[in-house]
């Protein structure tokens, strides 16, 4: 996707606005397997995929739990840095080589204060941002796995093939036993 249409997507912008946006927007390239966000760091960047798909973990003493997928079109940042300035506990690994749009908070920030289209923008990209958060929490208190692997299917097909099946299965909160169990029962 380019960054028009990746803008877009948030909130259709003011043409001015929106090259005043682009100005600050350089286009960076990252290898399979780089750490793009470390947990417990302020990260000062928002990014945007371009090509590729990335997975959003916790590390636990035993193992990392995967807990988000993004792939074409979808923004990548540290909620509690974007917010408050304060370190992530999140990871953010690369699954493919990617090419990503990145953006500094405090370019973003500067134009939050100058332009209230560019704020409208932003308070739009933390509204979908905590929507996503809202559907994950609820999809993990109230639907079992084979309901969250029957939504993938649904709506993230392409997951099923360019992410690990490891990577899944701590996605849906199970061992790669039972999401083969499912997989075999949905045949």
């Amino acid at each position: 996707m380019n960054i028009d249409q990746i803008l877009d997507s948030i909130y259709i912008l003011p043409e001015a606005s929106k090259n005043s946006l682009k100005e600050h927007i350089t286009e960076v390239s990252h290898p399979k397997g780089f750490c793009l966000m470390e947990a417990d760091k302020v990260i000062p960047y928002v990014y945007f995929i371009r090509k590729g798909i990335a997975r959003a973990y916790s590390s636990t003493s035993e193992n990392d739990i995967t807990f988000w997928f993004g792939s074409e079109g979808q923004c990548v940042l540290s909620m509690k840095s974007y917010v408050e300035d304060k370190p992530g506990y999140e990871s953010i690994e690369l699954l493919e080589d990617c090419d990503l749009y990145v953006l500094e908070t405090e370019n973003l920030r500067k134009l939050f204060n100058e332009d209230i289209h560019m704020a409208n923008w932003g308070r739009k990209l933390a509204e979908a941002e905590m929507i996503k958060s809202e559907e994950l929490i609820i999809s993990r208190q109230f639907k079992t796995s084979l309901e969250r692997y029957k939504d993938i299917i649904s709506y993230q097909p392409d997951l099923l093939k360019r992410v690990q099946l490891g990577y899944i299965a701590s996605y849906l909160g199970i061992t790669q036993v039972s999401l083969s169990r499912i997989r075999a029962e949905i045949k």
